[in-house]
């Protein structure tokens, strides 16, 4: 293998693609929504190659309100997904759910990239978009999680307290397993990518270790306000 990393032939990718493609045989063979599935492959195919080329060109630049609109984009996007589970509440939630990804997600980004990283210039996009993503993404998740399970036990009856510790506690329980998980049974996409490209594995570990840092305490502290806000509009059952 090239110590390098280069672009990956279209022919090996689409090699790489087999096994979820056998994914989608299975779901048709089985009746279920093959629909979803593929239009959340193709999705990810065109989304990626697009932002491919819009980060070639973003990470050109050296104007920060384009990168604060860009990191905009993004929380509003991620803000609008988390509520995938609870669809029919989007419009009255959206704001809580932006609000506590803006606060657990973007406080976490500028404590990462100003304090522990110190970026020249702070907007530096290679750096900055990257990390964003990562951040939103995780803390996308994890409210979303939330959402789903403050839902599902407030209709069952539970009072607000119950309600938000067992909303919390399963929106920690992927992020709790990919804190023990990593090292041992995986190594996260960061840390792989630059053994690829022929960082040293400390080094490559020390910054991993930042991420995962980074993605517990934004998944946590987003979900934590979104259930905080949420006290208002809870049912008090008792």
């Amino acid at each position: 293998m090239n110590d390098t990393v280069t672009m990956i032939p279209p022919l090996n990718l689409a090699i790489g693609l087999l096994p979820a493609v056998a994914v989608l045989v299975v779901i048709a063979r089985w009746s279920l929504d093959i629909r979803t599935a593929v239009l959340a492959m193709l999705r990810m195919l065109v989304q990626l190659f697009a932002v491919g080329y819009v980060l070639t060109s973003i990470f050109k630049s050296d104007n920060g309100w384009l990168i604060l609109g860009v990191l905009l984009i993004m929380l509003s996007a991620a803000s609008w997904i988390a509520l995938g589970p609870v669809r029919k509440q989007r419009q009255k939630l959206y704001t809580k759910v932006w609000t506590s990804i803006a606060l657990g997600g973007g406080l976490t980004l500028v404590l990462i990239t100003q304090g522990v990283l110190r970026l020249e210039p702070w907007f530096a996009p290679r750096f900055l978009i990257p990390l964003a993503g990562m951040i939103f993404a995780n803390a996308m998740n994890s409210v979303s999680i939330a959402a789903e399970r403050f839902d599902a036990e407030q209709t069952a009856g539970a009072d607000y307290l119950a309600a938000r510790k067992t909303a919390f506690r399963a929106a920690l329980i992927p992020l709790t397993n990919s804190l023990l998980a990593v090292g041992i049974v995986s190594l996260p996409g960061m840390m792989t990518g630059q053994i690829l490209s022929g960082v040293s594995p400390l080094v490559a570990a020390s910054y991993q270790i930042m991420v995962m840092g980074m993605i517990f305490g934004a998944g946590g502290l987003s979900v934590a306000c979104y259930l905080t806000l949420l006290k208002s509009d809870a049912i008090d059952s008792k």
